[in-house]
């Protein structure tokens, strides 16, 4: 099954101020490369061609970095979101300008075990989200599965340790749903637990740790890994 990917880029990165007043969060380098760029590659690997990538918080920066994708043999569009309303206005932007589902979405901060963004790609699924243990979800804020399936996006249960990964595969059955939620923010969250309700299947995949970059010190351990040994 073929995919357009929707990568989300627009983001103000808050808790990493002060250095996104200055730089957009998907320019800052993890693992000494531009994080963007580590997804980019793994859309690549994963046989997606065509991607749209959404800009809004510093979208020059991250437009000018990505270009047209030719780099990494894709098909690459910007398009932009000028208010942070949310992940599932991010998605709908994109559609509007043509992404077609199924959609393969994902957040440009993040960095994906080897292989994992292919595995979601390829899922025979009407929808999908990706479930972690690492890092650990935020308290009440897990994802219950059962049978293979998403039965709650949003779990509250302190004991449940399996969260949301910020990669998802969502079909046409969930892209329909993203014009009728209530916000702003409209969020991918409220979209799937709809479709869930609706009786769509959401199918749980689970990947292996991820990692971001969330304070400053992240950015500094991330990119010299021996600070992080040194006495504080």
């Amino acid at each position: 099954m073929s995919v357009d990917a929707v990568v989300m880029a627009a983001g103000e990165g808050r808790r990493l101020r002060p250095l996104t007043e200055r730089w957009a969060k998907p320019v800052l380098p993890l693992d000494g490369e531009p994080v963007i760029l580590h997804l980019l590659r793994d859309l690549a690997a994963a046989s997606v061609r065509r991607v749209w990538v959404v800009t809004g918080h510093h979208a020059e920066q991250v437009e000018a970095l990505v270009g047209d994708g030719s780099t990494f043999r894709l098909d690459l569009r910007t398009v932009r979101q000028p208010r942070a309303d949310g992940s599932a206005d991010a998605v709908r932007r994109a559609v509007a300008a043509g992404a077609e589902p199924p959609l393969l979405v994902c957040a440009a901060d993040t960095r994906f075990a080897a292989g994992d963004v292919g595995r979601i790609a390829a899922l025979d699924a009407e929808a999908a989200l990706a479930v972690r243990r690492a890092p650990p979800p935020p308290p009440g804020a897990a994802v219950l599965v059962q049978d293979g399936h998403v039965r709650k996006v949003i779990d509250p249960d302190p004991d449940n340790r399996l969260g949301g990964a910020p990669l998802w595969l969502l079909g046409p059955r969930v892209t329909t749903l993203l014009d009728a939620l209530p916000g702003p923010p409209f969020e991918l969250a409220t979209a799937l637990q709809r479709a869930i309700d609706a009786g769509v299947p959401v199918m749980a995949l689970e990947v292996g740790p991820t990692r971001d970059l969330t304070t400053p010190f992240d950015v500094l351990e991330r990119n010299f890994p021996y600070l992080a040994d040194l006495p504080r």
